[in-house]
């Protein structure tokens, strides 16, 4: 499938809520590692919770997406 495919809503909520999955699976794996790291290397605590947060936001869009409003909207 290229990205110039026609998908219908059904496929891409599929796709959407694969893509969440994935991302908490991520979520969960960065944070054990981070509080893992947090008793012996701070540096790689750090890297680890940078990318925690990213697939925290990550899962926040597509919550939204798929929920809308279920995150307030901050300004």
């Amino acid at each position: 499938m290229h990205m110039t495919d026609v998908v219908d809503s059904d496929e891409l909520l599929r796709r959407i809520q694969r893509a969440r999955a994935f991302a908490a699976r991520e979520e969960r794996e960065w944070r054990a590692r981070g509080e893992e790291a947090a008793r012996t290397d701070p540096r790689a605590a750090g890297e680890a919770k940078t990318r925690r947060v990213a697939y925290e936001v990550v899962l926040e869009v597509l919550d939204e997406i798929v929920r809308p409003g279920k995150h307030p909207v901050q300004g």
